[in-house]
């Protein structure tokens, strides 16, 4: 279940409306998702789906948080996933295209 640091159940309802929001703001890399648009749009998708099973009952928290887990292990990077956890910060003035995104994911951090 463990992504970089792990998803708690308790946290899930958290996870998933930070990681809706990020998916679907055009300047987050979760919109790119490291492969492009079909990566993003499946991405997006299976998201979406995961949220949809836990909010009908159809998974229980834990099975949920588990599912969170290794989406966020097949789409994020480890440095967003320290970013939305809020264990590092992104650069003041970022310089290179992925600092920029960093700093937008930010935005739409849990911890």
């Amino acid at each position: 279940m463990a992504v970089y640091g792990g998803i708690q159940a308790h946290e899930l309802e958290r996870w998933l409306n930070a990681l809706t929001n990020a998916a679907y703001d055009r300047r987050c890399p979760l919109v790119k998702v490291h492969g492009g648009n079909a990566r993003a749009r499946t991405a997006r998708q299976d998201l979406l789906h995961l949220a949809n099973d836990y909010r009908c009952g159809d998974s229980s928290r834990e099975e949920s948080a588990a599912d969170l887990g290794r989406w966020c292990q097949t789409y994020l990077s480890e440095a967003e996933w320290y970013v939305l956890v809020g264990t590092r910060q992104a650069p003041p003035q970022p310089q290179s295209e992925e600092e920029r995104s960093l700093t937008v994911l930010k935005q739409h951090r849990v911890g």
